[in-house]
């Protein structure tokens, strides 16, 4: 049996590039750790894990079909562990870059029970940003 440590990547089609990075970069904080410009790839810094870009314009976009939409995503959501977890602050940087939020609810994740707030990304991929888990009792 395989042992699972933790999120390795997630890997997301998308229709602009620059939209993106500016919204895992300079909203969300993600890093830029590297291109891979042949095969059409960018890859983000998300913690410990890495968020890829594969933008559909690219050779790894290309090979995907259809792009991302409403009707059909490539995933439900992905979700990014963050701290500290400031509801006002978190509410506050999204409304500023024109992003809504969706209502703060208890919600079980890798760490058990806490907050998170889901919203979208350019491309209309979900994104859940979770909070630290409930201390017990």
């Amino acid at each position: 049996m395989l042992k699972i440590l933790a999120l390795d990547h997630v890997v997301l089609r998308v229709n602009d590039a620059q939209r993106s990075l500016a919204f895992y970069c300079d909203l969300l904080g993600c890093k830029l750790e590297r291109r891979v410009e042949e095969a059409g790839l960018i890859q983000l810094r998300a913690g410990s894990a890495l968020i890829d870009l594969v933008p559909l314009d690219g050779p790894l976009g290309r090979a995907g079909g259809a792009p991302p939409a409403k009707e059909g995503r490539n995933m439900d959501h992905l979700c990014l562990r963050v701290e500290p977890f400031d509801e006002a602050a978190i509410r506050e940087r999204l409304d500023s870059a024109g992003i809504d939020a969706g209502e703060t609810a208890r919600r079980y994740g890798a760490e058990g029970f806490g907050p998170s707030i889901y919203i979208e990304d350019p491309d209309g991929n979900v994104i859940e940003l979770k909070g630290p888990p409930e201390r017990s009792s």
